[in-house]
């Protein structure tokens, strides 16, 4: 199997720390969901060597737990940047140039839709609506909403969130 090198660099949550999520919820294992949420929100993915540990800690079959991850859209089993941009590729946005958007999102990250840059600040994906057509075409970042956007504006839309994971890093 080849291994993307983003995988190689990409950091792991420590054990101790699924512990501590696995204690929040009781080791329930009806509680899977919230579980995987909080070690995503921790570890922005779910490696496989997690997901045994999880299946192991919890007495649940580890198909049961892939299954899981695999069934909703919101788990990732590939490592995910700090920022995740999402270009909506709707009727209204598609027709109001939404592919224009994803293109230069792709050009200026340097990335192909489902990636994530090699310094794991970004990952690009699409959805086919986000439910604001009137404003399209629209991205998000994270929870940001930006409509009508332009080719012209994405790079300042960038450097903003750039500059966020600076100053985060210092």
């Amino acid at each position: 199997m080849l291994i993307h090198p983003i995988h190689r660099m990409a950091r792991m949550i420590k054990t101790a720390d699924v512990d501590k999520i696995l204690q929040k919820h009781h080791n329930d294992k009806t509680a899977l969901i919230s579980i995987l949420q909080d070690i995503q929100a921790k570890n922005r993915w779910l490696p496989q060597e997690i997901l045994e540990y999880v299946s192991e800690k919890l007495k649940i079959p580890l198909i049961d737990v892939y299954s899981t991850v695999t069934f909703y859209k919101s788990f990732s089993l590939t490592p995910r940047g700090k920022h995740i941009v999402t270009v909506c590729l709707g009727t209204a946005c598609h027709v109001r140039g939404s592919p224009k958007i994803l293109d230069e999102l792709k050009n200026q990250l340097d990335i192909n839709v489902g990636e994530t840059t090699p310094d794991e600040n970004f990952t690009l994906q699409t959805v086919r609506c986000l439910g604001v057509c009137a404003l399209g075409p629209l991205m998000t970042i994270d929870d940001e909403y930006y409509g009508q956007v332009t080719t012209k504006i994405i790079p300042s839309i960038l450097k903003k969130y750039k500059k966020r994971v600076q100053e985060s890093d210092s």
